[in-house]
């Protein structure tokens, strides 16, 4: 399923006009699911940044050393936070995706994080029910820690159906 010529490794900021653009390129298969609509965007420089400074951005390279998928995130209270995961369109459904999160993963594990957590698409087949194949948990009402409910408010405020929206959970 993997191309074994797909290499991941943490990616620099000299990749963030890359890793925008595949972010971009991938708006439009969520667009496609109905999990998004309106302007295609990108994680902000800001954003980005804030993944490399924390040590969790990670890259998918062909064998071109072309930048075909990113995951990043930041650790906030004590688990990491995945903010972001995509693959380009014409790299989905190889496998790349679940790399790139082993990484994040394993290396949240390697640093004795409680876990990780995410906010996603409930719906689309390549978001919650991908990121339950890994062990999350979608996790809501009481269950759902602040954290995760404050990034679902600012999510709706950003104009996300709040109905589409999930926080899940996976602890280490």
């Amino acid at each position: 399923m993997v191309d074994v010529n797909i290499r991941i490794k943490r990616a620099a900021a000299e990749h963030f006009s890359a890793l925008q653009a595949v972010e971009l390129a991938s708006f439009e298969t969520l667009r496609a699911t109905g999990a998004v609509t309106g302007d295609a965007t990108a994680s902000s420089e800001e954003d980005l940044q804030r993944y490399l400074d924390a040590g969790f951005l990670y890259a998918a390279f062909d064998e071109g050393d072309r930048l075909v998928g990113y995951a990043g995130g930041y650790v906030a209270d004590g688990w990491v936070h995945i903010g972001e995961a995509d693959v380009h369109p014409n790299w989905q459904r190889k496998g790349i995706g679940r790399r790139l999160m082993q990484a994040l993963l394993a290396d949240g594990q390697q640093r004795k994080l409680a876990g990780a957590t995410l906010t996603t698409d409930r719906f689309a087949p390549f978001n919650a029910s991908f990121y339950a194949s890994l062990g999350f948990q979608v996790v809501e009402g009481e269950a759902c820690p602040e954290r995760l409910k404050a990034i679902l408010r600012t999510e709706e405020a950003m104009g996300f159906d709040p109905l589409r929206r999930v926080a899940m959970m996976l602890a280490y």
